[in-house]
């Protein structure tokens, strides 16, 4: 036979109710710190320059993607995972572009991209980070540290959550097999700087 609930019943489940509300609270807010983007490569851009003889030559890649996951309560807690299509190198001349796919260069026919994958985030400012990844080139994986300053999260003109971002690194192209044929000499430099300017979607 159904039995009404006696008011010290319900005191007894009251703890239970609250414990169990806080619980999902929780859990909402948990689940609704953590937001993934996907990189728009339409807003963004992939940069590098090196020098030659006495000048710096630029150049960029103009296929790519990848996604952050950002802990916006905690940004030391996010991650980036990216890839870069090799063959899409654009450095504003069509032979020298042909060369740098070669074996000599990127060998792009054999290792047709180039990832990065962060391990560690480390705060350094109010919004930069030094974002320490594995980076891999022509086959040969090396860790590097990317200076990253959040550019901030607002909405774009559709509406849809944006997260802007720019990176900064720099890395020896011998470390990663990127030589050059040897008739270049000291023509070609060694060091290569990389900037990386990002407009990323919070996918739904």
């Amino acid at each position: 036979r159904f039995q009404p609930a006696t008011s010290s019943s319900m005191k007894n489940c009251l703890p239970l109710v609250t414990l169990a509300a806080l619980a999902l609270g929780l859990a909402s807010t948990a689940s609704a710190a953590v937001e993934t983007y996907a990189i728009d490569p339409v807003h963004s851009s992939v940069a590098f320059s090196i020098r030659h003889f006495v000048s710096k030559v630029p150049g960029s890649f103009t296929k790519f993607a990848g996604t952050i996951t950002v802990d916006r309560a905690n940004l030391a807690n996010s991650s980036v995972d990216a890839t870069i299509e090799v063959g899409s190198v654009s450095t504003a001349s069509e032979a020298r572009d042909k060369h740098l796919k070669t074996p000599d260069f990127f060998d792009a026919e054999k290792f047709a991209t180039i990832t990065f994958k962060s391990k560690a985030w480390k705060a350094t400012g109010e919004s930069t980070f030094d974002v320490t990844g594995d980076l891999t080139i022509h086959g040969v994986t090396k860790e590097v540290v990317l200076k990253v300053t959040s550019l901030g999260f607002g909405p774009g003109s559709r509406g849809a959550m944006l997260s802007g971002w720019e990176a900064t690194t720099a890395i020896k192209k011998s470390d990663f097999g990127v030589n050059g044929p040897a008739m270049l000499g000291a023509a070609l430099g060694e060091d290569v700087a990389i900037t990386i300017g990002i407009e990323a979607d919070l996918k739904k």
